[in-house]
């Protein structure tokens, strides 16, 4: 599992998706949402706009499994 940091409060599921490298656009983090291809804490999320916060779990299909963690 690799740790991600970010350097405020929560970060949204779109720009975390973008900053895990899993995604280069907003269109393809929305595509990959709709496809149902990513997990937060186990649970299956559509939303770009989820707050994630340090230590929540994202698991993106195809790219890994990552933690939100703070700087």
């Amino acid at each position: 599992m690799k740790q991600i940091f970010i350097h405020s409060e929560y970060i949204k599921l779109d720009q975390f998706l973008k900053l895990s490298d899993c995604v280069s656009t907003g269109g393809m983090a929305k595509a990959l949402l709709a496809e149902g291809a990513v997990l937060v804490n186990d649970e299956k999320e559509e939303r770009r706009g989820r707050k994630l916060v340090p230590g929540d779990i994202v698991k993106v299909e195809d790219c890994g499994t990552f933690q939100v963690a703070a700087q």
